[in-house]
């Protein structure tokens, strides 16, 4: 999974966000998803829905600067959500 954050300005270390400003949501997915049936998290767990759950779940989180989350399904073959 990749989340593709973009933001006007940069912070005073020169980054969109520093690593430690996104820790929160890897701690969420680390808790609703690693090692989770995915049919037990969400109705319908495809690549593209699981995609926008988590979008919409790290825009809530991290704000306006969240863009896109693309999920791989393998490594030719994947999902983006780009609302």
């Amino acid at each position: 999974m990749t989340i593709e954050l973009c933001s006007p300005l940069l912070n005073r270390s020169g980054f969109v966000y520093d690593f430690n400003e996104i820790k929160s949501v890897k701690g969420w997915i680390d808790e609703t998803l690693d090692h989770r049936h995915l049919n037990d998290v969400m109705p319908r767990p495809t690549s593209e829905e699981l995609a926008r759950f988590i979008h919409d779940k790290a825009k809530k989180i991290l704000g306006r600067d969240v863009v896109a989350v693309r999920v791989s399904e393998t490594p030719n073959t994947w999902a983006e959500y780009r609302p």
